[in-house]
């Protein structure tokens, strides 16, 4: 199935959170204040919550001074697949122990306090099932949830939200085996849903309105009854993985392995 129409919208009136702030509660008031304002706004079966994951971190209190930024890079690497310096500094494109690979480790200095810079969510599909589980309870209704964070893409300008972690929505929508308009099999079309979910709510969210929920509502086929495996089966990974270093690294890598003999030894 697909959705023949969307409807997505981003209700406003969401305090500033802080570390050990109840965050289901207070996305519990703000549902409710919005469908108060708007009836059409009450959550229904088959809608989906889609959060920043920056308040995720706000409330986990994953917040560092700015000056120990570079460390909590560090810190929070488990692979650098890139550098590049420029006249600023240098960037690192690195696999977070999220196993995302994303600028500075997902390390963010956006929409925080002066002097502060916030870290990803400590388990982000783990947070995801447990505001799942409390928003259903509330509204008695079944939901699907996304946490979403920004990250660029290798080959495109600019940036683009994605799913980070997920609860009851199919992430990925596999169309292998089904036939396109032209009646031909389709053999490689695994469509990233969750992703796309993610971009379509920053598209009402916006980077600066304080609106960091989105509602989307049309994708009920995407929604299950379980919490599902989660955005964890999103980054690809191991033999999948046709770009596991930059070409700086691959070209560094290179000079070693042609330097050493199979057993590790240098040659001679």
């Amino acid at each position: 199935m697909t959705a023949v129409e969307l409807r997505v919208w981003a209700p406003s009136g969401l305090p500033e959170v802080v570390p050990g702030d109840d965050l289901a509660g207070l996305l519990v008031a703000l549902l409710r204040d919005d469908a108060g304002a708007d009836p059409e706004h009450a959550l229904r079966d088959g809608d989906v919550l889609v959060l920043t994951s920056k308040v995720v971190s706000k409330a986990e209190g994953r917040v560092v001074a700015a000056d120990d930024r570079e460390q909590a890079i560090t810190d929070e690497t488990v692979r650098v697949v890139a550098t590049r310096e420029h006249s600023t500094g240098v960037t690192r494109i690195v696999e977070n122990r999220l196993g995302l690979v994303m600028a500075a480790a997902g390390v963010d200095a956006s929409n925080t306090p002066e002097g502060t810079v916030l870290l990803l969510p400590l388990d982000p599909d783990g947070t995801a099932r447990v505001l799942r589980a409390a928003l259903q309870d509330a509204f008695g209704v079944r939901l699907g949830l996304v946490l979403t964070d920004t990250a660029g893409r290798p080959w495109r300008q600019g940036v683009t939200d994605l799913a980070i972690g997920a609860a009851g929505v199919e992430v990925l929508d596999d169309l292998r085996g089904q036939v396109d308009s032209f009646g031909r099999p389709l053999v490689m079309t695994v469509a990233a849903v969750a992703d796309e979910i993610a971009s379509a709510a920053e598209l009402v969210k916006g980077k600066a309105a304080g609106r960091p929920l989105a509602v989307v509502r049309g994708l009920a086929h995407l929604v299950t009854a379980d919490d599902g495996p989660g955005a964890r089966v999103l980054p690809r990974t191991g033999d999948d993985d046709m770009f596991h270093q930059g070409s700086a690294e691959a070209y560094a890598q290179g000079w070693k392995d042609a330097l050493e003999r199979p057993d590790g030894a240098p040659r001679r």
